[in-house]
């Protein structure tokens, strides 16, 4: 085949534009579904916003911004960006996730339709010979707002990818009920009490022992214009609205929730683990686009490879949530007290206010047991043998990977929807224990060595192999992912015509 032809063939390539949720976790689970559609064959133009993309060429090898770069080139895989429409902020820090929230509903629109339409003509003109014009469009689901009617604009299919769990979904599905049922706005957060928030969801048959205070945090309010909370509602409502629907997810996960969102929409695909599914690529061209907004430190392996088997716990609560400088305390207490070796990612804006810092006496106590990075490669981490359990927020990334590898969890969820993921964690795959909200040094030692030690944590351990079991089946050349994958790509995303 000579030049020309080559050209011809690539001209007629399937493009995706794929534009994530403006934050770590769902940058990385959305850079991992545009992999895969790039090794289906589709040019891929990803959409970060400025900031975001700054601190990911910081955070990257200059050996690999060539890979990062704007305007396709032989891989057919390229970045563009769009202003977020914030004030500038700490640049190594997450942005405040209401600004966030509230400015994709206002700033993003205009923006990245400009950007779409400009992307689309320009591969449409006559000789550009380098990408075909957009064919689909790939939108987190919580950037309904941004992308608005600009698929219907281009006359492409528009799929909404959810880096969540269904379950999840399904939690702030919820909200409108909670306010047709009076259950909210509250009076005051006095009416928070244990025996309120015990409350069964009983209308949600699927979610069977739900309680409220297992629904998405952003629930609890007293005022019913409450941003976060309306802002969930409408993302939830809107889900649908779109050619196709994927949830990172296995069918084997969530089955019956999976089932009862597809009885009303039939155009839902779960789809993940998305690793295991990279994993079994017959190669990654793309493998130095990493995902991480933080330069990953690179001692842990050696460290790891210094302890037996399923003897650490690692403890990394993620890329937003934030403590007060007590919670590290009676943390890091409760992990020097139970004395098992662990690894700890310690962001630098993890403490409110002021940087992350333990006391000497506990750095004194811990140094020949313990190693602390500021951010690190997380699944090579759960992946290396010597790991037996995982400290987390309850983030779905971090769940679906601690179940992809086989490790149980001791879950701290912080918002958002990690208090659904870590009710399913803990009551329904078994393989977590949870730790209290007003959380002591006495739980998380008890809590660590029950988990590492004891008859319990070793059942749990044994749950999460048959997870790991069931999530490389679902993500096997017959798995119910890979199928899944097939057909969205075959019966949404390639062109018709």
């Amino acid at each position: 085949m000579d030049s020309a032809e080559v050209v011809a063939c690539d001209s007629r390539k399937p493009h995706a534009v794929c534009i994530p949720f403006p934050v770590q976790s769902h940058i990385k689970a959305m850079l991992k579904f545009s992999k895969l559609l790039h090794q289906k064959g589709f040019s891929i133009t990803f959409v970060n916003t400025e900031f975001n993309h700054n601190r990911l060429l910081r955070s990257t090898s200059p050996d690999h911004h060539h890979f990062l770069s704007t305007g396709f080139s032989d891989n057919h895989f390229c970045f563009e960006t769009i202003p977020d429409g914030l004030p500038p902020s700490d640049p190594n820090s997450t942005q405040d996730t209401v600004s966030l929230c509230d400015s994709t509903m206002k700033n993003f629109s205009a923006p990245f339709l400009h950007l779409l339409v400009k992307i689309h003509n320009s591969a449409k003109e006559a000789g550009s010979g380098v990408v075909s014009p957009v064919t689909c469009l790939v939108a987190d689901g919580f950037m309904s707002f941004a992308v608005g009617s600009a698929a219907q604009q281009l006359g492409i299919p528009l799929v909404k990818f959810f880096p969540i769990a269904a379950c999840g979904l399904m939690g702030f599905k919820q909200y409108r009920p909670l306010l047709e049922k009076g259950f909210i706005p509250l009076k005051d957060e006095s009416s928070l009490t244990n025996d309120f928030l015990d409350i069964l969801v009983d209308w949600v048959p699927e979610m069977k022992g739900v309680r409220l205070r297992d629904l998405p945090s952003f629930w609890r309010i007293t005022d019913s214009h409450d941003l976060l909370f309306n802002f969930c509602m409408q993302i939830a409502e809107k889900a649908f609205d779109a050619s196709a629907v994927v949830i990172q997810s296995f069918d084997a996960l969530e089955r019956d929730i999976l089932d009862a969102l597809s009885s009303t929409h039939p155009n839902l695909y779960a789809i993940g683990p998305l690793q295991l599914l990279l994993n079994r690529l017959p190669k990654d061209p793309l493998k130095p686009i990493q995902y991480s907004l933080w330069k990953e430190e690179t001692e842990c392996p050696k460290w790891l490879n210094s302890h037996k088997p399923n003897s650490v716990i690692y403890v990394n609560f993620g890329s937003i949530t934030v403590f007060t400088p007590q919670q590290m305390v009676e943390f890091g207490w409760g992990l020097a007290n139970s004395s098992h070796p662990f690894f700890w990612v310690i962001r630098p804006d993890l403490i409110i206010g002021e940087s992350a810092c333990l006391p000497p006496e506990f750095l004194t106590e811990t140094k020949e047991r313990s190693l602390i990075a500021s951010w690190c490669p997380q699944e090579d981490v759960l992946n290396h043998p010597s790991i037996g359990g995982f400290l987390t927020h309850c983030g779905w990334n971090s769940i679906i990977e601690s179940l992809s590898c086989g490790v149980p969890m001791l879950c701290y969820p912080f918002f958002a929807e990690q208090q659904t993921n870590c009710r399913f964690v803990c009551n329904e795959w078994d393989v977590g224990l949870e730790i209290d909200n007003d959380v002591k040094r006495d739980q998380v030692e008890n809590l660590v060595r029950e988990l590492m030690e004891k008859e319990k944590g070793k059942k749990m351990r044994i749950k999460a192999m048959e997870w790991k079991k069931l999530a490389e089946e679902a993500t096997g050349t017959q798995g119910s992912s890979s199928i899944n994958f097939d057909n969205l790509v075959s019966q949404v995303l390639l062109p018709t015509n």
